[in-house]
């Protein structure tokens, strides 16, 4: 009896200790940047340690009821890097099994503060994975991004992963990237 007491009081402790440690990471990375852009993560939003030296930042946007989830990455590589607006958005669509148009592939250009936005989607069978390495063909799914063509370089944000997710979460990922412009 004594012993179900003690593993009891051990239980509560650690429940209570998870808790504590969800809550303060709530506020964790609450903003982050990318380049010299600023951005506030949405709520709802997850902090993912960066999977790569490459990412600057690195989100999740869970489903629920399901085990899948959004995936949100930023990168900055420096003037000129990774080839431009260009190379980076056929290489988005590119990641998609398809013709631009079987993809459903667009892009919009806008003017945000004076500083161009080339906002990229396309939607079908998304190919994870490296380019040239090992990738999982994930049917059914979306991409929304985003290239800030900023003094100094471009930051490139791409939110992957259901279409239904991406296209519930896109008015969210427009506010975020503006947002990060109109400060």
């Amino acid at each position: 009896m004594r012993f179900s007491k003690v593993l009891r009081s051990l239980y509560l402790a650690g429940f209570l200790w998870c808790r504590l440690a969800a809550r303060a990471d709530d506020g964790a990375h609450e903003t982050f940047e990318a380049g010299s852009v600023k951005f506030t993560r949405p709520k709802g939003w997850e902090w993912v340690e960066p999977t790569s030296s490459m990412r600057k930042a690195q989100l999740r946007i869970p489903d629920p009821g399901s085990k899948q989830a959004g995936e949100v990455v930023f990168f900055y590589f420096g003037p000129g890097g990774a080839g431009g607006v260009q190379a980076n958005v056929n290489r988005w669509f590119g990641q998609f099994k398809g013709s631009r148009e079987e993809i459903h592939a667009k892009t919009e250009e806008v003017e945000i503060s004076g500083i161009k936005v080339v906002y990229v989607r396309a939607e079908g069978t998304y190919m994870s994975g490296m380019p040239g390495g090992v990738q999982t063909a994930m049917p059914d799914s979306g991409l929304i991004g985003a290239v800030i063509d900023i003094p100094g370089g471009s930051v490139f944000v791409k939110l992957t992963g259901p279409k239904g997710l991406v296209e519930s979460h896109q008015a969210e990922f427009r506010k975020m990237v503006e947002g990060a412009l109109k400060k």
